[in-house]
């Protein structure tokens, strides 16, 4: 596998980490109404952060050579 196409695979796996805290968040808020609550949040904008960083590091790291 390329570097170029690791990189995309990593930034695909960050986005889809962005999709499933906006989930968390949305059931943490509205669904959820015990202590699981702050579990389902915790764990969404720690994804929200992490995914956050990983495509900040892919987009400023330049572009790939081959």
């Amino acid at each position: 596998m390329s570097p170029g196409m690791a990189r995309m695979l990593v930034t695909f796996i960050a986005m889809g980490m962005m999709v499933l805290s906006l989930f968390l968040i949305y059931l943490g808020r509205y669904k959820i109404k015990n202590a699981f609550r702050w579990i389902f949040t915790i764990t969404a904008y720690i994804f929200m952060i992490l995914s956050g960083l990983i495509i900040f590091v892919i987009v400023f790291s330049g572009p790939t050579t081959y």
